[in-house]
């Protein structure tokens, strides 16, 4: 029996904690390449540690962009975050690149050739999730934890010179017959200049939690932990090294659904780890959106060099409306989950990629020019059609 009343935790990180700056760097060469040339292939991973930034990986695309290229754009990246400091510095910092060609093996598998249909560019399991506990259909405990930083890094962006670009979120809901019903503790870590007075930046943070969570979920006073060390000036790379991928949870459901272990920032859509798990969530969300279940997770997997999927799970927890088989059968017809099929439904070979690598993949807002395609509630109508809802 499924437990109903329990606590459930999920955290965020902000676009200037190590991790996601160099997830940042990563999705940002993404984009020069497939602004450049739609088709281009990316796999781009990014360190950074004090004032230093290594970039590596393989690459397939036009000629005239280049390691002085890619170099400038990590820059931009550091710059757009926000990190003018002592220890990490758009302007300083060195910055190397080891960004070469893609391996001809691995091109051979994934390209369309003849009548072999594009394969995917490795083989793995990826998940999609979606659930009706907020707007977006996302967990609760991590569309918060994201909102709250969110809602910080706006306030520095707009000038607020207390706050620095590094911070971390952690919320603890309760859920009560398995619907969350408040906060019982909240955990909000952010950098700060290094004359702020504690308390004052207590109250900040206080301001945006309490204008983030429902009326009436603020937790109790004694789990409201605001810079719980007690002072946060050295963040960013220069107090802990980043690297891309490192924050997968963080990236989707917060723990609440599983990951099948990909990372999303670095890689063009040709790579399933990606392009999959957009599809999984969008596939899940309408689901969820045309009420046909509360909540829903399907897993497809997949086999390198392969175009179709090797297989296709779809569970609503008990929750469902509709035979889950039939889900499994009716959700393919909708939706091709061929790699290529999956680019051109989503649209994915366009350079929206950087805009992703921090707050969250899911949960979003669709863009007009294609960003968080996603998160598009367009296959409802179809879906309702298919099971007279």
């Amino acid at each position: 029996m499924a437990l109903k009343d329990y606590l459930f935790t999920s955290e965020s990180v902000s676009e200037g904690h190590p991790d996601k700056v160099c997830d940042r760097i990563s999705d940002t060469i993404v984009d020069l390449f497939l602004e450049a040339d739609p088709y281009a292939r990316v796999a781009v991973e990014t360190l950074a540690t004090t004032n230093f930034v290594v970039l590596a990986g393989e690459v397939r695309g036009p000629d005239h962009l280049n390691h002085e290229t890619f170099k400038q754009k990590a820059r931009e990246a550091i710059k757009a975050i926000g990190y003018e400091q002592h220890g990490f510095h758009w302007k300083d910092a060195e910055i190397v690149s080891h960004v070469h060609s893609q391996s001809s093996d691995i091109a051979q598998g994934v390209d369309a050739l003849g009548n072999k249909d594009e394969g995917a560019g490795d083989q793995g399991i990826m998940f999609g999730y979606a659930c009706d506990e907020t707007p977006e259909l996302m967990p609760a405990p991590i569309q918060y934890s994201h909102r709250i930083l969110k809602a910080l890094a706006e306030a520095r962006h707009a000038g607020n010179r207390l706050l620095g670009p590094d911070s971390k979120s952690q919320v603890t809901l309760r859920y009560v017959d398995g619907k969350p019903v408040g906060a019982t503790s909240v955990v909000v870590s952010t950098q700060h200049a290094a004359n702020a007075d504690q308390g004052e930046i207590r109250e900040l943070v206080r301001q945006h939690v309490l204008a983030t969570l429902p009326e009436g979920w603020m937790c109790p006073e004694d789990e409201f932990y605001v810079n719980p060390t007690g002072r946060f000036v050295i963040g960013g790379p220069d107090g802990d090294c980043g690297l891309t991928g490192r924050k997968i949870i963080v990236d989707t459901y917060g723990g609440a659904a599983p990951h099948g272990g990909g990372a999303f920032s670095g890689k063009d859509p040709t790579k399933v780890d990606r392009s999959a798990a957009y599809a999984t969530r969008y596939l899940a969300k309408n689901v969820v959106a045309a009420g046909l279940a509360e909540k829903c997770l399907i897993q497809v997997s997949y086999a390198i060099g392969v175009s179709k999927p090797l297989s296709l799970y779809v569970n609503t927890f008990g929750t469902g409306q509709v035979d889950e088989g039939k889900l499994a059968k009716v959700l393919p017809e909708l939706m091709n989950l061929s790699p290529r099929g999956i680019r051109e439904h989503l649209g994915l070979n366009k350079p929206i990629y950087a805009r992703t690598a921090a707050y969250g993949h899911f949960g979003r807002t669709p863009d007009a020019d294609g960003g968080f395609s996603w998160e598009k509630t367009d296959l409802v109508a179809a879906l309702k059609s298919e099971f007279g809802a």
